[in-house]
């Protein structure tokens, strides 16, 4: 895919250079459109002096700030490619991800310093909080305006995200400028982004949700963006009640932390415009929580690999069709494929393969990879999905996750949506075990809602049979105190203990 992509923030700072771009809550910095565009442009011109040019990796460690997103285009104005590092790796993780990307340097913030520094051998460290005249900001500062390189090609590679890596080490997914443009399309029509609107930014920004889910496409549009170091169930509840955003989007953890507060139920949840879900399905019961207090949390469903907005359910069904991620966004094609390479039925379950202008066209350093992910323009997903009449979808689980009892599909999501209904569970979590009898069968992992205790064995079955066809229920539940998971929020199910 190659045709010019003029630069997103240039064009917007001609076109409203006063308005304000990004707050920081914490802190109250500010910048508008035309400031943002002067310190990305400066910031290019050190980039450069410092030897930085096309196709070069500039590697970034740091919480989120207004500063990542003008790096993110001035390596963009240089043809150059950003890595957004994980902060909450240890060095010894991150450590094989700079010997994968090798940048030429690498920026971080003050809470990073230390794990940079041990993490990097000739490259260059940068402090984004050093106010002398060798941190970053004065050195931004005392730098000339680079020009830029002219439009950008929508097949360049813009930056690259490193998959959470269950297995192995993680494998670094391209993320283009064309890609950025189709998530754009997909996700302001569906989320009903407007030119004025106002979002907050807390995921973190070495994940597509961070960078994708909403902040850069209501920038390109015009917006405001308010910015958290992380999540914070206060602010946000601060921000609501202040009717300070008109759009959220978060994974499953935000919104449970959002339904625990304690002025949870005194919420105008409707001042608040449009809300957004993805990185893992959003529990039955979360959904009706939010829609009695005024607020449509529409499910959707992507990848780092999708860039990533695929579905996301419309506002108008979510009472009719709970459970469902939606229908595929107008930049994105999907089959359900089954194990003979043959799309199924409608109604039947199969993995999704993904096609578009927003799939990635692969793996950074990875051929091997990237030949097994995509085939004939497809991107094989691992998930299961199936379609219902109406032409909306559900996810029915990972490829990996779905294991076989006494000779049927069980699929884990279907059964920890049911589980999660039970009014002294929080979450759930449910994985298959050997069992010499049925082959295998399941073992549930639950968290307890605050101030309520578990009840035994029996009773959780119980719960399970009035709901399930007997062969999904568990044969095993074991109580957690918390669950691994990954920076999007995903429970980590590998390392749940058997």
């Amino acid at each position: 895919m190659t045709f010019p992509i003029f630069d997103y923030l240039e064009q917007r700072a001609r076109l409203a250079p006063d308005r304000e771009a990004m707050r920081e809550v914490l802190t109250d910095r500010a910048v508008t459109y035309g400031e943002l565009d002067e310190r990305a442009g400066r910031a290019a011109g050190l980039l450069a002096t410092l030897g930085v040019g096309a196709g070069d990796r500039v590697a970034i460690l740091c919480r989120n700030r207004i500063e990542f997103f003008e790096l993110l285009f001035a390596v963009g104005r240089l043809g150059a490619i950003l890595v957004p590092l994980n902060w909450r790796m240890p060095a010894v993780e991150l450590r094989p991800l700079l010997d994968d990307s090798r940048p030429v340097l690498v920026l971080t913030g003050a809470e990073d310093l230390v794990t940079a520094e041990t993490i990097v051998a000739d490259e260059l460290v940068i402090n984004l909080d050093d106010p002398g005249v060798a941190g970053y900001g004065a050195r931004r500062d005392a730098a000339e305006r680079h020009p830029g390189r002219g439009p950008w090609e929508a097949g360049d590679c813009w930056y690259l995200l490193y998959t959470s890596g269950t297995t192995g080490l993680p494998k670094a997914v391209i993320q283009t400028v064309g890609m950025s443009l189709a998530n754009y399309v997909n996700i302001s029509g569906a989320m009903d982004l407007r030119p004025h609107d106002t979002t907050v930014n807390f995921l973190p920004l070495f994940h597509t949700a961070g960078i994708n889910l909403t902040t850069l496409p209501v920038l390109i549009d015009g917006g405001r963006v308010l910015i958290l170091p992380g999540f914070d169930a206060d602010q946000i509840v601060a921000l609501i009640e202040a009717a300070a955003i008109d759009t959220f989007f978060g994974v499953p953890a935000c919104y449970q932390q959002i339904s625990l507060h304690p002025r949870f139920e005194m919420l105008a949840l409707g001042r608040v415009r449009s809300w957004g879900c993805g990185g893992a399905p959003l529990p039955d019961v979360l959904i009706d929580q939010f829609g009695r207090r005024g607020a449509r949390v529409m499910n959707g469903m992507g990848m780092t690999e999708t860039g990533p907005t695929v579905f996301l359910m419309d506002a108008a069904a979510v009472e009719n069709k709970i459970g469902s991620v939606g229908k595929p966004q107008v930049l994105a094609s999907v089959r359900l494929v089954g194990p003979d390479g043959r799309d199924v039925r409608r109604g039947e379950a199969g993995e999704l393969w993904l096609s578009g202008p927003g799939i990635t066209p692969g793996y950074y350093n990875r051929p091997d990879a990237t030949g097994a992910a995509l085939v004939d323009g497809w991107l094989r997903s691992g998930d299961l999905g199936r379609q219902d009449e109406d032409g909306y979808y559900y996810i029915v689980g990972r490829l990996k996750d779905m294991y076989i009892s006494g000779g049927e599909n069980v699929y884990p999501a279907e059964v920890e949506n049911v589980l999660a209904g039970h009014p002294d569970v929080l979450e759930a979590a449910v994985v298959g075990v050997a069992d010499d009898r049925w082959g295998e069968v399941g073992q549930a992992h639950l968290l307890a809602r605050p101030g309520h205790t578990l009840p035994d064995a029996a009773a959780l079955a119980g719960w399970c049979r009035e709901r399930l066809a007997p062969y999904k229920v568990p044969k095993s539940f074991v109580t957690v105190e918390a669950f691994p998971r990954t920076a999007a929020g995903k429970i980590q199910k590998h390392l749940l203990e058997n």
